[in-house]
């Protein structure tokens, strides 16, 4: 009996070394190569938003796009993605900022997509409540500066340069204010039907000094997806005033070294 037991208890340990070994190379596997990054903008911006990260990622030979978000609706938004990524040939990162985390945690299952990139993002579950998961952390200073008319928004210019687009040089910064883009009251309350991170590789940049999407939310939203994760030294706009950090972190959701 002592040597069955024996026995047992020696092949449960080398099936526990197996099998550790087995998911942990699974969590270090290198990710997926792709030739293509699909960017989307979030709120009260546009596709310019991206401009300063752009020509990173096509010095390293990808194929980039910028998605023109048109922030009417949730359904709107997952549309002119979904076109986009039609057309994508081979495996694609697909990346958002801002409120564009709804979408890409929508349209990320498409099985071109390898990986998935949140920059200050929001990143909800399938169906999730996202602004009753907000309200459990402080809300950010931008919020007073919301304007609304007709149904849309915008930020008046005071909120969107101290707040939206901190750490910004103020002449850029003025530049992506004339910019932003009008945004539905409505799309805030969108609710996914899918949570793409689940099934996909995913990778989030942190903005430490965010006063849009409060940092630890970010955090938060980070660790639940189990996301390889960096943090900012910057405000919500950090593909704007740190392209390189961003850019990088792309290149490394694409299995691309760094630029």
């Amino acid at each position: 009996m002592k040597i069955s037991h024996m026995a047992a208890a020696m092949a449960v340990g080398f099936l526990t070394v197996v099998f550790g070994a087995v998911v942990a190379q699974a969590q270090t596997a290198a990710p997926v190569k792709a030739s293509n990054v699909v960017l989307v903008h979030g709120a009260w911006a546009d596709g310019s938003s991206w401009g300063e990260v752009i020509p990173r990622l096509q010095a390293a030979g990808l194929n980039v796009t910028a998605v023109q978000n048109p922030l009417s609706s949730l359904e709107d938004s997952v549309a002119a993605t979904r076109r986009v990524l039609a057309l994508q040939d081979g495996p694609t990162v697909l990346v958002a900022h801002s409120w564009g985390g709804t979408v890409i945690s929508e349209t990320g299952t498409d099985p071109k997509v390898s990986a998935l990139v949140y920059i200050a993002a929001r990143a909800p579950d399938a169906d999730e409540d996202f602004v009753a998961l907000s309200g459990k952390f402080p809300t950010g200073a931008v919020r007073a500066g919301i304007l609304t008319n007709d149904g849309y928004t915008r930020l008046s210019e005071e909120s969107f340069l101290k707040y939206f687009a901190n750490g910004v040089p103020e002449k850029k910064a003025k530049e992506l204010y004339a910019e932003q883009g009008y945004t539905a009251a409505s799309i805030f309350a969108g609710r996914t039907t899918v949570a793409a991170w689940h099934s996909k590789p995913s990778f989030y940049a942190v903005s430490k000094e965010d006063a849009t999407i409060n940092p630890d939310l970010e955090r938060f939203l980070a660790k639940r997806m189990n996301a390889t994760t960096i943090e900012l030294d910057a405000g919500h706009l950090s593909l704007v005033s740190h392209p390189k950090e961003v850019a990088d972190l792309i290149l490394a959701a694409a299995g691309r070294p760094k630029n």
